[in-house]
């Protein structure tokens, strides 16, 4: 399966992007929200087996604007602390608003490469929240929403997806970290209430025993059998919702 290397003009600048698609005439989309390593070969492999179930999966920069950037080793970029300064300053300086903006004209790419019917979004660490606010704020497309090891879905900033859960229209599976302390047991509860009170169809789920990016295979605490967990939750969730 090929990657096509595209380009997404939005409101901020000009997006690169990867395009991901089996032969098949896919006609419902995935966007990939990207870890905080940026995109790079591991994420690739991962949007190459879930364009291989029938979508086409976009797995967009996040951090174009600060282009060119990294490259960033996922198993030591935080423990080296200029890496690691620079990883939190992209973080900070990429907001929910602008992924928000921004998801918008990738929700453009994907109809424009055809994709007419529904689209699910999937993120990962800091990827995550990205993909639950992407449901709230585009719920006429977003059909599906999942979180991996995703932080701070029920935090105290007012773009906390929780906020927005009313908005929320998807079906939503949160896959979480057994211990993470961007996602402690306080906010699961948050984020599981907020969820029940809008009547968002959802699931949240425990890994026991994986360490936060665990899904991720060049990440330092990669687990295969979790790893191939969420693989199974994600086909299903995914064929449920979004027919593939």
């Amino acid at each position: 399966m090929a990657k096509q290397d595209i380009e997404i003009t939005t409101a901020d600048g000009t997006a690169r992007a990867g395009l991901f698609r089996a032969a098949n005439g896919a006609t419902a989309g995935v966007i990939l929200y990207m870890d905080a390593f940026g995109p790079r070969p591991a994420l690739d492999g991962m949007a190459e087996r879930l364009a291989a179930l029938g979508y086409v999966v976009l797995v967009p920069d996040l951090f174009y604007r600060e282009a060119p950037y990294g490259p960033f080793d996922a198993k030591t970029a935080f423990a080296n602390e200029e890496s690691a300064a620079r990883l939190r300053a992209l973080i900070a300086g990429t907001t929910q608003a602008m992924t928000m903006r921004d998801t918008g004209a990738f929700i453009d790419a994907l109809t424009k490469h055809g994709v007419t019917g529904p689209i699910g979004t999937v993120g990962y660490c800091m990827g995550g929240a990205r993909a639950l606010n992407a449901a709230a704020a585009y719920p006429d497309r977003i059909k599906a929403a999942a979180s991996f090891h995703g932080g701070n879905l029920a935090g105290d900033n007012a773009d906390s997806p929780h906020r927005h859960a009313a908005e929320i229209k998807a079906r939503v599976y949160v896959g979480t970290a057994g211990v993470d302390r961007s996602f402690p047991p306080e906010q699961s509860a948050r984020l599981a209430e907020a969820l029940r009170a809008a009547e968002v169809d959802h699931v949240i789920e425990n890994y026991v025993g994986m360490g936060h990016g665990w899904c991720v295979p060049d990440h330092s605490v990669y687990d295969e059998k979790g790893a191939e967990r969420h693989w199974k939750r994600l086909e299903t969730f995914f064929g449920e919702t979004l027919g593939g």
